[in-house]
């Protein structure tokens, strides 16, 4: 509330309209009511302005103040109409009796037509009143909607960050165990894994406020997370990345495969002494990014849970925030391989970082 209806292109088109209402009725007295041109040039000026102010004037009254929806807002508009309407015809007579008093015939013609114009010019106030209460209310439904998508996106964004930002904690413990239970046996790829967790770290801060990355950017990032993995484990790891030229342009959200690979080494490398390979694949298809992880793991000594642990349930839910669907990551088991399928539309805008 607080501001005309009429302002900007509205205005043009209030304009516009009494503005051809003036021509017409200037017409009407001039030629069927047989009055010399001046004396209806004057009439109509006086009754077209008063009647757009007044119009203006309830306008102005509806933006600051109106009821509730209901019976209370037409009676409201009723009412504050016929005050208007009473106003301006009688404003309208005194002016055209003060400017025309010699001229009886016309004083007639103008008394005799108060009750025509106070039903056309109640009719037209009327109108313009709850027009006016019909393009505010939609004005505020609109803003109501803005703030409700506004404040969505803001716990949107938020629970986004919150989520990224328990991935390098989650994954910074692991690391810090791992380093430990080196330092007495291996030191020197203790200190390895140290300095390959500092280019990690060092690089998801470059990232920090990425909500987009290529695929290529994201191969990259996961090319550091796994040198760190392949200190830790040696020759036990062994991880195939392919990727086809369509996707290498593709984007996608930061930090969206480390989790997954992490979640495939749990499941491949724990709890067995053997090695193991890790596939992972990314290819793109009808407007969609797809990235496949694969891992074996032990019939005999684990099964895998469908949907486990933080690093896929956190990637689910960061999916539904961005696109709002629940399809997007999908886990299988066929014998003794696993594989996590991530898909990411390419729908969004990408042409910023932000």
């Amino acid at each position: 509330m607080g501001k005309s209806i009429y302002t900007g292109p509205a205005s043009r088109v209030f304009t516009a309209t009494f503005a051809i209402a003036f021509v017409v009725y200037t017409f009407l007295l001039w030629q069927w009511f047989d009055f010399p041109f001046w004396q209806s040039l004057t009439d109509s000026s006086v009754h077209i302005c008063l009647l757009g102010s007044v119009c203006l004037l309830i306008s102005s009254n509806l933006a600051y103040y109106r009821p509730n929806r209901g019976l209370a807002q037409f009676v409201y508009v009723s009412v504050v109409s016929c005050a208007m309407t009473f106003l301006w015809v009688a404003a309208s007579q005194w002016i055209l009796h003060k400017t025309f008093t010699g001229d009886a015939y016309y004083l007639l013609w103008l008394t005799k037509g108060i009750p025509i114009y106070c039903i056309v010019g109640w009719l037209i106030i009327t109108g313009i009143g709850f027009r006016s209460i019909m393009l505010y209310d939609m004005e505020d439904q609109q803003a109501e909607l803005q703030r409700k998508e506004d404040t969505q996106k803001i716990v949107r964004e938020a629970e986004l960050f919150k989520l990224r930002q328990q991935l390098q904690p989650h994954f910074l413990f692991n690391s810090l165990n791992s380093i430990n239970a080196l330092i007495m046996l291996r030191p020197q790829q203790a200190r390895e894994m140290v300095l390959k967790l500092s280019d990690f770290l060092r690089g998801s801060i470059k990232r920090e406020d990425d909500q987009w990355i290529s695929l290529t950017e994201e191969l990259q990032y996961l090319g550091l997370y796994l040198d760190i993995e392949k200190v830790r484990f040696g020759h036990r790891l062994t991880t195939n990345v392919t990727h086809d030229d369509g996707a290498e342009k593709m984007f996608m959200p930061p930090m969206l495969l480390q989790p997954v690979v992490e979640n495939a080494i749990k499941f491949g490398l724990y709890d067995t002494i053997g090695e193991i390979a890790i596939n992972i694949k990314a290819w793109a298809g009808e407007n969609m990014l797809y990235l496949e992880v694969q891992n074996p793991f032990d019939t005999e000594l684990q099964a895998p849970k469908k949907g486990t642990g933080f690093g896929l349930s956190s990637i689910k839910r960061r999916l539904y925030l961005l696109f709002a669907r629940q399809d997007l990551l999908e886990t299988s088991v066929h014998e003794n391989i696993y594989t996590t399928l991530i898909k990411v539309p390419q729908t969004h805008d990408k042409s910023s970082n932000n």
